[in-house]
């Protein structure tokens, strides 16, 4: 049974420990939420009481001035019960409420602190079901789970004392089917609690289904599998339904059987009540208050097998929850140097690097870029260029030797501050869905409205933005979907400058545009990267031409290093790669 499925403990300590832990800062509406359980607890059995003293003082004695006051007493005490039910329900919904917002809080503010390795091994969808779909179902712990079970079960207990302390018979003769209740009910619950793990299982296929192929919606119809994904996501669905209507069929099963043992209970209680009655050992008034009792004693065993699975997925939801928040898969951020004037002069040294265990994609590089150099990265797929720029900005941490900055170890710069003077541009830009002036400043209030219009004038951006409806107040929509990929790179260019780097990277920025927008591109690179120190990758030989330096990469290793000329002079592997681009261009 995997994660998604496991239903753990109802009572696990540890679990709810820990969930208590959140629950501190909200310690005196807690306590007031379990003052109002007790109280409502203890009035549950007034009413029966004062309907039993009413017909057998006031009702059998034709007393009607002294009904007419007990059922104003009466009446009060419904308002009253009435008030304290709704306090009681809306407080356990606030705190409930209050509880899982510091919670989602906790755990997005964790999501930002964790490295990249740790994205590159889990699925986004699981960490979105985390955020959203289970602390969701945490909420129903705090309003239908710990709350509501501990108010039942004191009820119960309430009710059976008072019970008993009526008459020890009719109490007996009340729960002589409590046993096939509590059978059934057992029954009930592990058929319930399987059910809901399939439903659960079914909607995250569902979602899952839907998610990826709306996304790759594109591909779909251009190989024309329409009909076979529409096969696919029927079954899906069906299995879906089927989930859900096992879980209707036992819900349609026990609350009638429920009902049945119910009316059974009642039944035998009336036949030998009224021969008490008869007999004159029982009064109308305690099989009255009797009767009243046995729907109150059942009701709450009925409703507890549902609180019981509420609270068990809770559980289960709060404990993977926890996982993700105990996860340590931090960038350490124990440097404290933030300088206040960087140059730009970057040193790797012998710098060996892993993304899982020792299978290295950098194997002893050694690179000098100067203070307002550009360094230029050449090489096959999988060379390991994008790892040198990963490292450069601390996503990953090297295993073996040292990167400088300034001949300040990368580890004892603060981390905002480092990140703060790098600028990257990548080859896939992202954007969010959102204007493009937030897209640029990312919502940081110290990028002014005029410092973004200056930018995008300078790199060449600004005429198409203020073409664009609304111009840089435009929704570019989910990942820059109306944009073309020309836009979107030049937005990023704009995002970059804004930022004043003192290095920047550029990372395959021209590769997927046309060669009349890279012309554009290549204008905009240009003006960011002047004055700055440029480290570039690129597949496109003619663009890096003018770099002080080049280093070709092959399987994480340094083959050749120099500048354009010195390189096609040797005759090796820049060479190799020169000619076969020029094959391509002729």
């Amino acid at each position: 049974m995997n994660q998604e499925q496991k239903s753990g403990k109802i009572f696990d300590v540890v679990v709810i420990k820990r969930l208590f832990v959140f629950m501190k800062p909200y310690t005196r509406q807690f306590v007031l939420l379990i003052f109002l359980i007790i109280l409502l607890a203890a009035l549950v059995p007034a009413t029966p009481l004062l309907i039993q003293y009413t017909i057998d003082n006031y009702i059998v004695q034709a007393n009607y001035s002294g009904l007419h006051i007990m059922v104003a007493v009466m009446i009060g005490l419904l308002l009253i019960q009435s008030v304290m039910q709704y306090y009681n329900t809306y407080l356990s919904g606030w705190l409930g409420q209050h509880i899982i917002r510091d919670i989602r809080i906790a755990l997005y503010k964790h999501l930002l602190q964790l490295r990249l390795k740790f994205y590159d091994n889990t699925p986004i969808g699981r960490l979105v079901t985390r955020t959203i779909s289970d602390i969701e179902t945490l909420s129903d712990v705090f309003s239908e789970g710990l709350a509501a079970i501990a108010g039942d079960i004191l009820q119960l207990i309430v009710i059976l004392a008072v019970m008993f302390s009526i008459d020890w018979r009719l109490t007996l003769i009340s729960l002589c089917m409590l046993p096939l209740l509590l059978l059934s009910t057992y029954i009930f619950k592990e058929k319930i609690k399987d059910s809901f793990n399939e439903v659960r299982t079914a909607v995250s296929n569902l979602n899952s289904f839907v998610q990826e192929h709306i996304t790759g919606m594109s591909i779909v119809q251009i190989f024309n599998s329409e009909q076979a994904e529409f096969k696919k996501f029927n079954e899906i669905n069906r299995e879906h339904k089927r989930a859900n209507l096992k879980s209707v069929l036992y819900y349609s099963v026990y609350y009638p059987v429920a009902e049945v043992i119910s009316a059974a209970c009642t039944g035998l209680l009336v036949w030998y009540g009224a021969r008490g009655i008869l007999n004159e050992d029982i009064t109308a008034g305690t099989l009255t208050a009797f009767i009243m009792f046995i729907s109150m004693f059942f009701r709450p065993i009925r409703m507890i097998a549902d609180r019981f699975n509420t609270l068990q997925l809770g559980i289960v939801s709060t404990d993977r929850i926890l996982k993700l928040l105990d996860s340590k898969e931090f960038i350490t951020n124990e440097g404290s140097f933030r300088p206040t004037d960087m140059k730009g002069e970057v040193k790797f040294e012998h710098v060996w690097f892993a993304y899982n265990n020792e299978e290295y994609v950098l194997k002893d590089i050694s690179l000098h870029v100067k203070a307002g150099e550009t360094l230029a990265l050449v090489g096959a797929t999988g060379a390991g260029k994008s790892s040198v720029i990963n490292l450069l900005s601390r996503f990953y941490e090297i295993n073996k030797g040292h990167i400088y900055i300034d001949n300040v170890d990368l580890q004892e710069y603060e981390l905002n501050a480092l990140r703060d003077k790098i600028g990257v541009v990548l080859q896939d830009v992202f954007l969010f869905s959102d204007t493009i002036m937030q897209n640029i400043t990312l919502g940081n209030p110290a990028i002014t409205r005029e410092k973004v219009l200056e930018a995008a004038e300078l790199v060449g951006a600004r005429k198409f933005i203020e073409r664009l409806p609304d111009g840089f107040d435009y929704n570019v929509m989910e990942r820059g979907a109306t944009l073309s990929v020309g836009q979107r790179q030049l937005i990023s260019f704009v995002r970059a400058m804004v930022y004043d780097p003192k290095i920047i990277v550029l990372d395959e920025a021209t590769s997927s545009v046309d060669t009349e927008t890279e012309e554009m591109i290549q204008q905009a690179i240009e003006k960011l990267m002047r004055g700055r120190t440029s480290i570039v990758i690129a597949h496109r030989l003619s663009t890096i031409q003018k770099a002080n330096k080049i280093i070709v990469l092959d399987k994480g290793e340094i083959k050749e290093q120099g500048t354009h000329e010195e390189l096609l002079a040797k005759e090796g592997f820049y060479t190799q790669l020169y000619r076969m681009q020029y094959k391509e261009v002729v």
